[in-house]
């Protein structure tokens, strides 16, 4: 059985999904791919795994560095989880580009490169928003782009972390990055 929860943050009503022991889903409202990996009926129940991810977010809306361990069980291919493990690797207030997660990807797995753009997707289907990073990743150049939650959340999250945004900037839409 997968159970969810609702948790209001500055950005807006977060839900929360998990099979009981872990957290499978983290959304925003209206996030695209919103709960895509969820395959089964979800009941509404407040779970103590509920309440670490609250303490987490509680402390990282708090403008700190959660130093709460939330179990994570997100559902994906072996691509995307292998990206996703590396977004969990990414410092509090720092940002890599897709193509340094795909330089990354492609060394621990033997290739010779590994596709941006392949990447870029894994990015996108990240079933756990904010605890697992994705809104650190970057365009090459420092282009603020790819979030599936909204490039005006990716900014305030950045902002949370305080990270300088003057070195960033949003492509006009049909900008190829």
């Amino acid at each position: 059985m997968l159970y969810t929860f609702t948790y209001t943050s500055p950005l807006g009503i977060l839900t929360m999904a998990s099979d009981g022991d872990s957290i499978i889903g983290l959304w925003l409202s209206g996030q695209k791919y919103f709960a895509s990996t969820i395959k089964e009926k979800c009941v509404n129940k407040k779970l103590p795994i509920f309440d670490k991810a609250i303490a987490w977010l509680d402390c990282y809306f708090a403008g700190k560095i959660p130093d709460i361990t939330v179990p994570l069980a997100p559902h994906g291919t072996e691509f995307r989880k292998q990206v996703w493990s590396i977004l969990t690797n990414i410092p509090y207030g720092k940002t890599i580009t897709y193509g340094e997660i795909a330089k990354k990807l492609a060394g621990a797995t033997g290739k010779e490169k590994m596709s941006a753009q392949a990447v870029g997707g894994a990015v996108g289907h990240n079933p756990i928003s904010i605890i697992i990073p994705c809104h650190r990743v970057v365009g090459t150049g420092g282009s603020l782009t790819g979030y599936a939650g909204g490039i005006d959340k990716k900014i305030k999250l950045l902002e949370i972390e305080h990270v300088n945004m003057n070195k960033f900037y949003i492509p006009k839409r049909g900008t190829a990055l």
